[in-house]
């Protein structure tokens, strides 16, 4: 099984910036895509980014251009850049990795970190 451990999140004024990070454990060695989803209130969960193993990132389009994703694969981490918020960036955030292997395939997610973002 693999772990996630998230940190970063808090509560930012509109404009501003933050970055969290992902730290997985666990049975790593099959960790195929990490990323980034979030969840406002009374909204679905949500794409925010993801990127595998290759570096190839994939971006929500509400956040393009504004976040930047990077992952360390000997540290097995992954971090979220995010830069000028917007209230509507509001939600928890929650890491989520991918794992795959000849055996099996499934998804670990973290607890979730909550981003407020003041206007």
């Amino acid at each position: 099984q693999v772990q996630l451990l998230e940190s970063g999140g808090g509560l930012v004024q509109s404009g501003g910036s933050l970055k969290l990070s992902c730290a997985a454990s666990g049975s790593t060695v099959s960790i195929d895509v990490m990323g980034w989803y979030r969840q406002a209130l009374g909204k679905q969960r949500e794409l925010v980014a993801t990127m595998n193993r290759g570096g190839w990132a994939n971006y929500g389009d509400s956040v393009k251009g504004r976040f930047t994703i990077s992952r360390d694969n000997a540290k097995n981490t992954v971090d979220l850049q995010m830069n000028s918020l917007k209230p509507e960036d509001t939600g928890v955030y929650y890491c989520k990795v991918d794992i795959r292997n000849p055996w099996t395939s499934y998804a670990a997610w973290g607890q979730g970190t909550q981003v407020t973002v003041s206007s």
